[in-house]
Parts: structure tokens; C-alpha cells; sequence
């Protein structure tokens, strides 16, 4: 890990300022779906409340992309993070008041949570790459990824501790409170401007800026390779960690709610030490080789995977021992999609343009956020009809093939840059 990254103001600043605010919408986001199925026992409001987000998504992310690289980024960081915590913080007066929220308010929330974020992310896209040098972009994303993992792996004890304890009102509280903290240390990060705001902002300005986005992802080979890799792997790979494995191990191993968080444990530990053990290693392989052999390998453990819930095993070995190998592998499966993903994201900053992007980091999420439910319908579907190692296997298949398709093109990210360095030299 590059201490010398971290002790530069501006950076230590993006990335307490994220901690702080991702630590306060995860814990909100978790709380909310307890309080959602503690007011209506229902897993159909439940799904329907974390599944709404994706119409704001889909409508609005081409916008968000133009007018992420069109202004100021830092401002825009700021204002939203602002506006973030005054949403929150009327929705927390109206709780003190009410001492409830109807269905309608808890779905009008996370829809203006969403539409920020979708703005904000756009605008956050490229400020990373813009304060860190080329070299740095890679110890820059390993750090990023830490915070992230971070927040994620510590939001869901922490809400359920708080809400438990204290209700639904501490943690509106909390998190308006971190956006706050949030936006105020943004205030004073120098971040470099690269935006690119048209002469005059029309229709017209508007629609040849997104045309001119999606050419760049069309013309440039690397980000369109990314974009389509993404989508197949998140197709095919994601169904097995939010429904196959959750799957096994609560209805065929018939595990205890103690055994699922410690799998769920074990599975986001896996991705927290990732940037901390490998980082200073892995830095040294080249980006596309290090993505092509991370994918291989996760293609492969998912194969090694399939048999392990096979009816011979569990005729044949005792259910904590599948339940060992299970969480052993998908352990190593997630430092691999840990670095796989910081390779990933490297890559992307170094290939896209910065005045693009917003637009470039908003297609390419839109484009792999969509799939991943389309492939948790069809796989879900899956695990209900046949084995799920049948199901599994054909996950791990189209892993390892989709990559090998891949090959050539993720070697040649690393022999363009070899080229482009002979030549700056």
C-alpha cells in the first residue's frame, strides 16, 4: 500500500470524506429494509423497495454522464453531498414528528438517494484519476477499493446494533451527519479541473456531447472490450453469490443464520485484506495480464466449485465439511474478484479520456447494472429446476470461455502501453 498516497491532503480527504458518507448510506440502506420488513412482513415490498432504484438508473444515468463532465466537479461533489444531507435530514425531522414513514415516503427516499448518486458518481468518476498520477492510478484503486470494502463489511453489524438498540431515528440522524461531514471535507480538496462545459448549454450542445461519449466508447477497443466483459462476467457470476451460494448454504446445507454470517464474513474479509496483502505485488504483473489470469483463476475455483454441493458429496461427507470448502473457496474467489476489479478500473482510468469520463463510467454501469438482474432471473430460475452444481458449472463455462474469447485484447492493453512508453521515452 503507497503510504505516500495517503498522507497527501487532498487524497486522505476524498477518501475519509467517502468512507464516511458510503458507512452512512450502507447503514441507512440496511436499516431501512428492516424497517420495511418489520412494518409489512413482506419480501415482495422488501425486493420491490431495493429493486426500484434501477428506473432512476436507466432513465437518467446518459444525462448524468454529459453533465458530469460539464461541470466543476468538485463543486458538484459538493452540493450534492449537501443536498444529500438536507433530504435526510427532513426525512428525519418528519420521523421525530411521526414517529413512522409510510411505504410511499420510504420509496420516494431511496428514489432522490439514487438520483444523487447517480449525478454524484458521474462527477466522482473522474476525479480520482485527475488527482493522481498514472503510476499512482493503481495504488490509488486499491486504496479506493479498501475504503469501499471497508464500509460495506462494517455497515450491516453497525445497523443492526444501532437500529436494534436505538430505532430508525439515530441512523437518519447519523447519516445526515455524514453527508454533512462529508460535503464540508470536500470543500477543501484541490481538485484539478479538467471539466469541459459547452459555449452555450442547449439541446443540441447536450444530445452531440452524449453522441460524441458513446463514439468514444464505440472507437476506443479497450473500454468496449471492458464494458462487454463486464456484462458477461457480471451475467453469469454474479446469480452465484447473491442467490446460488445463499442458496446452498440455507436451503441444501440447511446451515444456522450464525454459519450464513460467518460465510458472509469470511466472503467480505476476503475482499477487505485483498488490496492490503496483494497490492504491493500485484502492482508489478501488468494490467491486462493480471485481469485475464484473475478472471482464469476465478473461472476455474468456480469449476473446482461445482461438485462440492453435488448429491454425491453430501451423501458421502458431512454437511459442515461442504459448508469448509464452500467458504474456502468463494474466500479466494473474492481476493481474486477483489484484484480483478482493481485491475479492471485501472485500466479503465488509463485508457479513458478525462474530459469523458462521466459519460464513458455511466454507460459502462448502466450497462452491467442491467444485466446483473437479467442473470439473477434466469440462473435463479436455474437453481430451482436442476442441481446446483449443474448450475454452477455452467456459470464456471462461461467464465473461462468468455475470457479466453478475451485474451488477445486484455495482452494487448499491456502491449500498447509498452509501445506508448517506448515512445515517450
Amino acid at each position: 500500500m503507497n503510504k505516500n498516497l495517503i498522507r497527501q491532503k487532498d487524497f486522505f480527504l476524498l477518501m475519509l470524506g467517502k468512507l464516511v458518507s458510503l458507512m452512512g448510506s450502507n447503514i441507512q440502506q440496511f436499516a431501512l429494509s428492516l424497517y420495511v420488513l418489520e412494518i409489512t412482513g413482506s419480501a415482495t415490498i422488501f425486493a420491490s423497495m431495493l429493486s426500484i432504484s434501477i428506473i432512476p438508473r436507466v432513465l437518467l444515468s446518459p444525462i448524468a454522464g454529459v453533465f458530469g463532465d460539464w461541470f466543476d466537479r468538485k463543486k458538484t461533489i459538493v452540493i450534492l453531498d449537501i443536498l444529500n444531507a438536507f433530504i435526510i435530514g427532513v426525512y428525519a425531522i418528519i420521523f421525530i414528528k411521526n414517529e413512522s414513514f409510510s411505504l410511499s415516503m420510504i420509496y420516494l427516499l431511496v428514489i432522490l438517494l439514487e438520483v444523487t448518486e447517480i449525478f454524484f458518481g458521474s462527477a466522482m468518476s473522474a476525479v480520482l484519476p485527475s488527482m493522481v498520477d498514472k503510476e499512482e492510478l493503481f495504488d490509488a484503486n486499491s486504496i479506493n477499493s479498501l475504503v469501499m470494502n471497508l464500509g460495506q463489511l462494517l455497515a450491516p453489524v453497525i445497523g443492526a446494533l444501532i437500529y436494534g438498540k436505538f430505532g430508525l431515528k439515530l441512523i437518519l440522524i447519523m447519516n445526515f451527519i455524514s453527508f454533512l461531514v462529508s460535503g464540508v471535507s470536500e470543500m477543501f480538496i484541490d481538485i484539478p479541473k479538467k471539466h469541459k462545459k459547452p459555449d452555450k448549454i442547449s439541446i443540441k450542445s447536450f444530445k452531440d456531447d452524449m453522441i460524441d461519449g458513446i463514439n468514444i466508447i464505440r472507437q476506443n477497443k479497450f473500454i468496449f472490450i471492458m464494458i462487454s466483459l463486464g456484462t458477461i462476467i457480471n451475467f453469469a457470476i454474479g446469480p452465484l453469490f447473491s442467490i446460488g451460494l445463499i442458496f446452498i448454504i440455507k436451503e441444501v446445507l440447511k446451515a444456522t443464520d450464525f454459519q450464513f454470517g460467518v460465510f458472509q464474513m469470511v466472503l467480505s474479509g476476503s475482499m477487505l485484506i485483498a488490496p492490503i496483502l496483494c497490492s504491493s505485488y500485484i502492482k508489478k504483473i501488468p494490467i491486462g495480464k493480471l485481469s485475464y489470469v484473475s478472471f482464469i483463476f476465478i473461472g476455474l475455483l468456480i469449476l473446482i466449485m461445482a461438485p462440492i454441493p453435488s448429491s454425491i458429496m453430501l451423501n458421502n461427507f458431512s454437511s459442515n465439511l461442504i459448508y469448509f470448502l464452500l467458504s474456502a473457496i468463494s474466500f479466494m474467489i473474492g481476493i481474486l474478484v477483489t484484484v480483478a476489479n482493481i485491475a479492471i478500473g485501472t485500466m479503465f482510468n488509463e485508457v479513458t479520456p478525462i474530459e469523458f469520463m462521466g459519460r464513458t463510467s455511466t454507460v459502462f454501469n448502466l450497462i452491467v447494472t442491467i444485466f446483473i438482474p437479467v442473470g439473477q432471473m434466469i440462473f435463479g430460475f436455474l437453481y430451482d429446476i436442476i442441481s446446483p452444481s449443474y448450475v454452477i458449472t455452467i456459470s464456471g463455462i462461461i467464465m473461462v470461455l468468455t475470457v479466453r474469447v478475451y485474451k488477445t485484447a486484455l495482452m494487448d492493453v499491456d502491449t500498447e502501453k509498452t509501445s506508448n512508453g517506448r515512445c515517450d521515452k
